[in-house]
């Protein structure tokens, strides 16, 4: 019987003794609730008139670069310049050896002196052959007298019939004559038209070697740099051979392209009589003067004039531009890190993240240089507070830590944070919110 008892007996002092333990334990200790927040820089939002910048990269081009080429066939008489060197209005460029030009304009002028000759002689041809004709005329008459007389004679049988046959051959051979004379007479204005022709032809051609043997000589049209000279002097050039290029000091001009999306507002300001200006990294200045007249699926360029350039400005170098557009009203120049997306930001209030839809209208330069962002949205006012610390799990109503209010007047930048606290890196706040954590005592 005793067997039988004693496991039961065990088992009800282990029951017991558990349920004494449990009894007797001490109480845990209670759940703490928890809230992360997010260390976050942020700047207040000042409303205005801000200017977007474009960024160009665009080709320098000289509209005005003047190519020199040979006039005429000879020898490279002089070239006093050198590839890179400046010159002034009036130097001289090149010039071509003086016993290759002057023969050739010698010959023009004689060829116009012989036409001017043998229109004189025509002339006096002219009139010899109309004194000539009333002469011959006057012996034609005289010559039908004398055979009148003689046929008078025949028919008396006081003169020969030879007679008057010699007579009568006597007045054809006269009107041939007469005849021959007419048409040289008759043919008078023609010849003097063509020798006049040929004379106003010869004319010209003095005029374009008197014409080719100035241009024989090469002075600056204008102040500028000699560029690709390809002539030394006693080279052999034909007539139209490249001797060198002269490119103008003022009159440069750049080149770019220009997208699709701001074509119609730089048309609009142009429309206007805006001039939209732009700068390079170097200081210089350009104002748009136009938009090219052809363009395709990528855009069109722009045409800018050069206002102010450095010296090392040259055609075919390519400069990157900023082109200042037009400004937009109610806008705030935010940087990039508190953009999300495309069109979203977050403001802070009461502790929370509140997002705002905006709209992006270029680039501006930051008060350090920086490139931001210029935005604009119905939600946006004077003085609120921008998150401008870029968090990956951003969401509304995210609990965060401006740590720009306790570093004074000035907003602090997005890298900054207390001592052994990374930026974005969540601290703890012993108050309920969305995103708890429980933690049980031992």
């Amino acid at each position: 019987m005793l067997k039988r008892l004693l496991p039961i007996v065990v088992l009800a002092i282990g029951v017991g003794g558990f349920w004494l333990l449990k009894v007797t334990r001490p109480a845990p200790p209670p759940v703490t609730v928890e809230e992360r927040e997010w260390p976050v820089a942020a700047m207040t939002l000042s409303l205005g008139r801000h200017a977007p910048t474009l960024a160009l990269y665009g080709e320098v081009l000289a509209p005005d670069r003047l190519r020199l080429v040979a006039s005429l066939d000879g020898h490279v008489g002089q070239r006093p310049v050198r590839d890179g060197d400046r010159v002034e209005e009036g130097d001289l460029l090149v010039a071509l050896a003086e016993e290759d030009v002057v023969p050739v304009v010698t010959r023009a002028e004689a060829e116009v002196a012989r036409l001017e000759a043998e229109i004189e002689a025509e002339k006096i041809r002219f009139e010899s052959d109309r004194q000539a004709l009333a002469r011959e005329q006057s012996l034609l008459d005289n010559a039908r007298s004398q055979l009148e007389r003689m046929r008078s004679l025949v028919r008396r049988n006081l003169a020969s019939r030879a007679e008057l046959d010699a007579d009568e051959n006597e007045i054809a051979r006269a009107q041939v004559t007469l005849v021959s004379r007419q048409g040289e007479l008759d043919g008078h204005p023609a010849r003097l038209t063509s020798l006049e022709a040929q004379r106003r032809q010869a004319e010209a051609s003095l005029a374009e070697a008197r014409r080719d043997a100035r241009r024989a000589r090469a002075e600056a049209p204008f102040a500028g740099i000699v560029t690709a000279v390809e002539v030394a002097p006693g080279d052999r050039v034909r007539e139209g051979d490249a001797l060198l290029d002269l490119i103008p000091l003022d009159g440069l001009e750049v080149r770019a392209r220009v997208p699709r999306g701001v074509q119609s507002e730089l048309v609009s300001s142009l429309a206007d009589g805006a001039r939209p200006e732009a700068v390079d990294d170097e200081g210089g200045r350009y104002r748009l003067r136009v938009l090219s007249g052809q363009g395709d699926p990528a855009g069109t360029e722009a045409i800018l004039e050069v206002v102010s350039s450095p010296a090392r400005l040259r055609p075919g170098s390519l400069v990157s531009l900023s082109l200042a557009r037009p400004e937009v009203a109610d806008s705030a120049a935010i940087p990039f890190s508190a953009l999300y997306g495309a069109d979203r930001i977050y403001v802070i209030e009461q502790g929370r993240l509140r997002p705002i839809e905006v709209r992006r209208h270029g680039e501006t330069s930051g008060p350090d240089g920086s490139s931001w962002v210029i935005v604009s949205g119905d939600g946006l006012a004077d003085g609120q507070r921008l998150a401008i610390t870029h968090l990956p799990n951003a969401i509304e109503g995210l609990r965060v830590v401006d740590l720009s209010r306790g570093s004074g007047p000035a907003d602090i930048s997005a890298t900054q944070a207390p001592a052994g606290q990374r930026s974005g890196e969540p601290v703890s706040s012993p108050s309920a919110g969305d995103d708890v954590r429980a933690e049980a005592g031992p």
